[in-house]
Parts: structure tokens; sequence; C-alpha cells
């Protein structure tokens, strides 16, 4: 989709800053429809932690690495009232394509605060595809019941993806998964020497529109040293473990199965777990989600967290034969974004190139008669009076008229 965006005055937009925090949590408060997902962190924590830590992701945001964007809001304001906020994060390395995490409107203020007719949600979303020139897509993911976030995106160009359906195991079936026998032989631990295998796992799981659409390369699937550092960090300030792995098969020389644990160690909330199986090989997910659940054993009692999408039909059909129970059906939504390049004169676009096909001294005048007719240039110039010979020009009409 072509952008065609006028040149608004978003003075009212700007980040967000530590003085604003306590006013976000205040709004959270007044507002029904929330995009939460069960496998990610509330709004609200997120700002308990900004508020803990606001020195170091200051810090981060100031220079190019992976959580240089972990907490990019944006919120609207009018007389020092909030209005309206919404978050965005990129999800590939490239930054070619950026996530819209939530859009959030004061209700209780004036629909029409800022320029233009637009309300406050379609201002803040369009302020974000101007601003971030990096992104080509935009994604996100909202609940199938909000019907008014539903509107929103779709009036800002929006269109559906995929749907996806969160499930929860029990505990008590997790125990029944524990006790079966599981034949993984070639189930090997993860680093970053298979990164091109987690990749290639990837790209074959995933219908080729949203493999467009997320756009992942070989860096996504590498744990920088920074983010190792960080994710350590959290884990212990979030009292979790993280445990992942993948099959391996020998005679394609390919991985065919992926799994990564979240796990609660204190048992204040449901484990997390991120599933990806090749098409080919959907008899993993029994030997899999018993694996799983024999390392959650080993922590407290707690249910598993997990989603499918409906190009995974072969997944659905097995969690809902062992009894797990359907949670959230959210709407995966997309659209592109195409800026307008800044037009140059051809001149100094190939400046550079011609800069190496210039002579390096001036060229020095022949004095050789011949070479005035080497180029082919030369055999069209014009008659020029000035330089003829008059006698010669007689002696040849005397010739014609003999």
């Amino acid at each position: 989709m072509t952008s065609s965006f006028k040149n608004h005055n978003y003075k009212n937009i700007r980040p967000v800053q530590y003085r604003d925090l306590d006013v976000i949590s205040q709004l959270l408060t007044k507002i029904e429809e929330i995009d939460q997902y069960p496998d990610s962190i509330s709004l609200q924590q997120q700002i308990e932690q900004v508020k803990n830590w606001y020195g170091l992701y200051k810090f981060l945001s100031l220079f190019p690495n992976p959580h240089q964007s972990n907490f990019q809001v944006y919120i609207a304001e009018k007389n020092s009232h909030l209005q309206g906020l919404i978050q965005i994060t990129p999800i590939n390395v490239s930054r070619s394509t950026w996530r819209v995490e939530r859009v959030l409107v004061n209700h209780s203020c004036d629909g029409e605060i800022l320029t233009g007719n637009k309300g406050v949600g379609s201002q803040l979303l369009r302020y974000c595809f101007e601003k971030i020139w990096e992104a080509r897509t935009w994604v996100l993911e909202v609940n199938i019941n909000h019907k008014t976030s539903l509107g929103l995106y779709r009036q800002n160009g929006f269109q559906p993806l995929a749907q996806k359906t969160y499930w929860s195991i029990a505990p008590e079936l997790l125990q029944k998964l524990a006790q079966n026998k599981v034949d993984l032989p070639n189930l090997l631990p993860v680093n970053n020497a298979d990164a091109h295998l987690l990749y290639q796992l990837d790209t074959v799981s995933m219908p080729p529109l949203l493999r467009q659409v997320f756009d992942r390369h070989l860096d996504d699937f590498k744990t920088h040293v920074l983010d190792s550092g960080l994710k350590q960090i959290q884990s212990w300030t979030d009292n979790q473990e993280i445990s992942q792995g993948y099959v391996f098969e020998p005679q394609r020389k390919a991985a065919i199965g992926y799994f990564k644990l979240n796990l609660c160690q204190n048992g204040s909330r449901p484990h997390q777990a991120k599933l990806t199986v090749h098409p080919a090989y959907t008899w993993l997910y029994p030997q899999l989600l018993s694996k799983m659940a024999q390392i959650i054993q080993n922590y407290p009692a707690q249910s598993l967290q997990l989603k499918s999408a409906d190009y995974q039909p072969e997944r659905e059909e097995y969690l809902e034969k062992n009894g797990a129970k359907r949670v959230e059906h959210t709407l995966i939504m997309s659209r592109s974004v195409w800026h307008k390049l800044r037009e140059i004169k051809p001149l100094e676009a190939f400046s550079d190139v011609l800069q190496g096909l210039q002579t390096a001294q001036s060229p020095i005048p022949s004095q050789i008669s011949w070479l005035r007719y080497s180029s082919p240039a030369n055999y069209f110039q014009p008659f020029d009076s000035k330089t003829t010979n008059n006698n010669d020009t007689s002696e040849d009409l005397d010739s014609l008229n003999n």
C-alpha cells in the first residue's frame, strides 16, 4: 500500500518521559479493551521495570543495539493531559518490520484533539508510519472480540494475515504427559552455530506471505553478547529460567523441531512455550510436548501456555484431543508502507561513478593532422567557408566545366 500522508503537524505527539509513567498507569485503570496476550508481559509490568531501570533503558536507546527499542512509546497530549499512547517495537534485526504492541486512547477526553479530522488512535498510528522510515511493513495482533480496536486498525490500512489461538495445558495434564516415553536421540542444545538450521526451520514452517511480512534473516536466530547479558539479568529479576532445544535430522542435515520454555521458578505465573515443527514431521508434537512436560516437573506446578496458528491444523487437533483449553483467539494484521524518496539530479547521483572515469591530467593537443579525423564525430562537422582555400575551389570548378 502506498503511503499518501500529508505533512501534519504532530507537535502534540512526543516520546514518553519518566514523568509520564504514573499518568499511564492511571490511564490503564480506565481502559477496558487492552490487547494483552498470555505470552507477553503487560504494559503495567513494563512500566514498573522501566521505573526501576530507567537509566539503563535511556542509555540503550541512544545507540544501535538489540534492545534499543525495548520501550518505544509515544504519547499524545493536550494542555498537559494524556490523550493516548502507542507502543511499537521492531521484530527483526534489519528493522524492516515493526509491530504495534498497543494503542490506548483516553476516551474521557475530547475526540478531535490533534490536527486534522482523524481521532487520537489514527494520528498516533500515522505519526509512527511517518517517523519510522526504516519500516517497510507493520504488523499487530488484536483480540477478535475487541471491535473498537479492529475498526481502528482496518481504518488505517491493516489487513488480516492469520489467526492465532492461545492454549492452556493444566498441571494435571502435564503430569500425565510427562509419564510418556520420549524417544528423541537427536535432541540438541541451541547455540549460535545452529542459527542457520533454525532459520531454515522457521522459513519452511511459515506460509510464503507470512515469511515475506516477518522478513527474518540469519542474524535473527543468533544471540548477541549484550542480549544474552540482559536476558540473564531479567531472568534473575523475574524469577524465570529459559530451556530450549532442537531436533536434528542427520539424513537431511536439517532441524525438524524446536522448543523454547520460559519457566517460572516461584510458581507465580504460568510457564510459557514456543514450539516450531517442520510440516513434514508433525509426529514430533507428542514427543516434544512430553519432553517439555518432563522439564516442567522440576519446577512449581503451573499450567503451560502455548499458541497455534490457523495454518497449523495438526497442532490444534493434537492439543484439543489431549484436553488443552482454548484461552484466547487473536488476529494478526499487517500493513505495508512505501515512503517517497528524495529526488536528486542525475549528475549528483552519478558523480561518484564519473569521478573514477576522469583523466588524471588535461590531454595534450596533437600536431598530427590525421588525428583530427580519427573521431567519427569529425566527419559530420559543418562546412566552414572561412578556412576554405579559394584557389582550390576555383580549380575544382574549372575541372568540372572542362
